[in-house]
């Protein structure tokens, strides 16, 4: 099981930690996803405790088990919140600012006044409330293998953004080719094939493609 709580690093009462799922794909949307954990969490019941020891790196469960988990989540964190920024602002701004955007405007969403921001990875942009105030973060590589709070924000990351790329296919039988209810935009031989042989949609991100 991942730490439950990271005291050692802080000693602040409140904090939001960090992930997002979406980066590396050819289309869709970046998604970030914020958590902000109960520090004095007990689980209910056994069931309870035994979703809290499977929490990890979302990229290293199933779907079935992210979409277990995202329920878990959603049901016992104090708060969360998703933000996403699509194809177009990605492909006009970069996609590491798109992804620091879709991360400040999951932020945003927060009622609780923050007291410092975790992040997963090694680059953050600061980050200013809607009251003004600065709000410290820290950057921690592999964070979403190394600490409970973050590797919960990277399966509602993961579980949103999957959600949206299957709708995505499944809303215009034109977008089927691309294979996205399994590829997830991601760029896989079949879905470039079907690039070369379709052209390109209006969820394509023009900036990561090279024909």
């Amino acid at each position: 099981m991942l730490p439950t709580t990271i005291d050692d690093l802080h000693d602040e009462d409140i904090c939001a930690y960090i992930d997002e799922a979406g980066r590396g794909p050819g289309a869709g949307c970046v998604c970030a996803a914020v958590v902000v954990w109960p520090k004095d969490y007990v689980p209910a019941t056994k069931e309870d405790e035994k979703l809290l020891y499977m929490i990890r790196d979302s990229k290293k469960l199933s779907q079935k088990q992210r979409e277990k988990l995202e329920v878990f989540i959603k049901a016992n964190a104090q708060e969360y919140a998703v933000a996403t920024i699509d194809n177009e602002e990605i492909d006009s701004i970069n996609i590491l600012q798109a992804t620091f955007k879709a991360m400040h405007n999951a932020l945003d969403q927060l009622t609780v006044k923050l007291d410092r921001i975790f992040v997963d990875g090694n680059r953050f942009k600061t980050y200013v409330d809607q009251g003004g105030s600065f709000i410290p973060h820290t950057c921690i590589v592999n964070g979403d293998g190394t600490l409970l709070q973050i590797a919960a924000a990277s399966i509602l990351a993961k579980t949103h953004r999957d959600k949206m790329m299957v709708e995505l296919h499944n809303s215009d039988d034109a977008l089927k080719v691309y294979g996205w209810d399994t590829n997830k935009g991601y760029l896989t031989k079949a879905h470039m094939d079907a690039i070369k042989t379709h052209g390109m949609s209006s969820h394509h991100r023009r900036s990561f493609i090279h024909l």
